[in-house]
């Protein structure tokens, strides 16, 4: 198929652009371009093998859930699940803390047993009504109490925005969960769990429909990413897409590093946090969460880093500012009649994976009028 065949180039080969890729081929009958200026598949949910046989995460944890039936429904039709419930913990210092917070780690702040009650009556003198507006810090204290918050979140806030937490939206802080009960599931979803094959082969089966293009190792401005389109779908960094004529928003990036060990398991949970002097956030294990059976394991270290000519931009920094700058990028993108702009990145919003892939549900509903669809 030459370049000029194509109907629709979409610019990201990750949740959004693959779903989009997919109906726009299958329930339009239209020819689509997916270009990735990576060489894989996925976007951030790409995982593959190590040297040693261990699945990862290449990009940190997918922890797939939702409450969208739609959503499952729509996913499972190229992949079968492994149901997960997730599980956390967070050292602090030679302890290790059950995380997300809940009964269990209020318990062993007191040293002592409690009650979902008492729990309770600690952080009612603390929460303020929702909706009060604030800064993340302010708003994690009225959500989980001073000492807690200090504990478990200052420090690894501090980490991961390098920002103080008080120049940080309270939006942030809103997607902490508190229970006061000992569930020790770090989700509340009804539906956990992870492709049983792995994320990688979960895209491919997406995006092999024989009218679909995949050119891997090409960015949107690339000689292979050129035709003549009745649409473009983009899903990277919006400020990029405008060659940041308003000035660049402010992302984070992480590092990552792996290290296997002989022992069939290193740590207790898929995921330890470390809101302490360390210079990494968290250890990530993901054979809890993919049950190999392997007999030996491979952890990965995050370390979160500043956004740099070739890092990938992984986080929109939620602060004041650079809210007020991604509004100004969403009106140039609202004027680009030909152009859809979908996902974390190009609408720099910190999305989970269940919402992107409704986002593009809802938007090829959309496009179907946009481009023409022909089923």
């Amino acid at each position: 198929m030459s370049r000029g065949e194509h109907d629709v180039l979409v610019v990201g080969a990750g949740f959004a652009g693959a779903v989009l890729a997919e109906r726009l081929a299958t329930q339009c009958n239209l020819r689509v371009l997916v270009v990735d200026r990576r060489n894989t598949l996925g976007g951030n949910a790409h995982d593959s093998e190590d040297r040693h046989g261990v699945l990862l995460h290449r990009h940190g944890p997918h922890y797939f859930r939702t409450d969208a039936y739609r959503i499952v429904s729509y996913l499972s039709g190229f992949t079968e699940w492994r149901p997960v419930r997730f599980r956390m913990l967070a050292r602090v210092g030679k302890e290790e803390w059950p995380f997300p917070v809940n009964l269990a780690t209020f318990e062993r702040l007191l040293g002592r047993g409690s009650s979902s009650g008492e729990m309770e009556e600690y952080l009612a003198t603390w929460r303020r009504p929702a909706g009060g507006g604030g800064d993340f810090e302010s708003e994690m204290i009225s959500r989980v109490w001073l000492p807690l918050y200090e504990s478990l979140f200052r420090g690894y806030t501090r980490k991961q925005w390098d920002r103080d937490p008080s120049t940080l939206d309270a939006s942030l802080a809103r997607r902490v969960r508190v229970s006061t009960d000992r569930s020790g599931e770090a989700f509340p979803e009804a539906f956990q769990g992870l492709p049983s094959r792995g994320y990688t082969p979960m895209f491919a089966r997406m995006l092999s429909d024989p009218r679909i293009t995949v050119r891997l190792g090409c960015g949107h401005r690339d000689e292979g990413a050129r035709g003549n389109f009745r649409h473009t779908v983009f899903t990277g960094a919006v400020d990029e897409y405008f060659d940041r004529r308003l000035g660049a928003l402010p992302y984070r990036s992480l590092r990552f590093e792996e290290e296997t060990l002989g022992s069939r398991f290193f740590q207790q949970a898929v995921q330890v946090n470390y809101p302490g002097e360390e210079p990494f956030t968290r250890i990530v294990e993901m054979k809890h969460a993919t049950g190999q059976d392997l007999p030996l394991t491979t952890i990965v270290r995050e370390y979160p880093a500043s956004h740099a000519p070739g890092r990938e931009p992984y986080y929109p920094v939620p602060e004041p500012s650079a809210r007020e700058l991604a509004r100004r990028y969403a009106s140039l993108a609202a004027a680009e009649r030909d152009v859809t702009f979908v996902g974390r990145l190009a609408t720099y919003r910190y999305y989970d994976m269940d919402q992107v892939i409704g986002m593009a549900l809802s938007e090829f509903e959309n496009l179907r009028m946009k481009v023409g669809c022909r089923p």
